[in-house]
C-alpha cells in the first residue's frame, strides 16, 4: 500500500512536469491541421481597416462576491463586459463582412481558451468552422466549460486540474457564449467563422481585414453588451478602406 501511494504521488508530479511539454507538442501539431483559406489574387484585393468606439456613458460594471474559491480568485470580481482603451476604443468587438464566402482562413495561432486567474482568456476568439478548439486549465484547480448556443450542441464539462486539455469542434457558424458554472463572472465568446473575413478589435479598438476581394460589402460589428451595427464599404484594388463604428448602450 505504501509503495502504491508513493507511485501515485510520483505519477502526479510527472503529469505536472510534463504539462508544458504536452502543450508545446499538441498545439502546434493541431494548428497545422487547420485548413488554409482560399483568397483572391493580390491584385484583385484591398484592405478594410477601422476602429470601434464607445459612444455615450459606459454601462455600470457588475460586482461578484467570490464564494468558495476566494483564496485563489480573490474576495470579489468585477464584470469585464465593456473594456475600453485609449480614445474610448472598444476591445473585443467582432467585425465581419456579411454575405461573402470562402474557406475559413488558418488562424495565426491555434484556437484555444485558457483559464488563468479565474478568468477565460482570450475573452473573444475566432475559430474556423470545423476546426479544433482547445480549452486549457492553467489555474490547475476545478473549473467548468459550459457553452450556450443555438446552432451547435451545448457543451457542459467539468475540467479538473488533472485534465490537461479539452478538445471541442463547432460545425456551424454562430457566436457562442462560454461560462464557468463554478465562477459566474467568468465569461468568453467563441466566434465560429464560415469565411476568412472576421476580426476581433485590439486594446485600442482597431481592426484589420486583409486580402478582401474588390467589391461592395456590408460590414458588421457585434459586441456582447453594446449590440450590433452595420455600414456599407467599397473595397478597391490595392487600396485601404477605413470604417469607424460607434456603439452605445441602448
Amino acid at each position: 500500500m505504501l509503495n502504491e501511494k508513493r507511485w501515485t504521488v510520483r505519477r502526479a508530479r510527472h503529469v505536472q512536469l510534463l504539462m508544458p511539454l504536452a502543450l508545446a507538442f499538441v498545439l502546434p501539431v493541431v494548428s497545422a491541421a487547420v485548413e488554409v483559406g482560399e483568397k483572391a489574387p493580390a491584385e484583385e484585393t484591398g484592405t478594410i481597416t477601422g476602429v470601434v468606439k464607445l459612444a455615450g456613458t459606459p454601462p455600470p460594471l457588475e460586482k461578484f462576491l467570490v464564494v468558495g474559491d476566494s483564496p485563489k480568485c480573490g474576495k470579489e470580481r468585477w464584470s469585464k463586459d465593456v473594456m475600453l482603451g485609449p480614445n474610448r476604443g472598444l476591445r473585443y468587438a467582432v467585425v465581419s463582412i456579411a454575405g461573402t464566402s470562402g474557406k475559413p482562413q488558418k488562424p495565426a495561432k491555434m484556437p484555444y481558451i485558457d483559464q488563468v486567474g479565474c478568468e477565460f482568456t482570450p475573452r473573444v476568439m475566432i475559430a474556423p468552422v470545423g476546426s479544433p478548439v482547445f480549452i486549457i486549465n492553467t489555474d490547475n484547480f476545478l473549473h467548468s466549460f459550459h457553452t450556450r448556443s443555438t446552432r451547435n450542441p451545448a457543451i457542459d464539462k467539468a475540467q479538473p486540474s488533472v485534465r490537461l486539455v479539452l478538445e471541442e469542434k463547432f460545425d456551424n457558424p454562430e457566436i457562442i457564449e462560454v461560462g464557468c458554472d463554478l465562477h459566474p463572472w467568468m465569461k468568453a465568446w467563441i466566434v465560429v467563422a464560415e469565411h476568412p473575413y472576421y476580426a476581433v478589435t485590439d486594446v485600442t479598438g482597431a481592426f484589420v481585414l486583409t486580402d478582401v476581394p474588390v467589391g461592395s460589402y456590408q460590414l458588421r460589428v457585434w459586441h456582447e453588451t453594446l449590440g450590433k451595427d452595420a455600414k456599407d464599404v467599397i473595397v478597391s484594388s490595392g487600396a485601404e478602406a477605413n470604417v469607424t463604428f460607434e456603439l452605445m448602450k441602448k
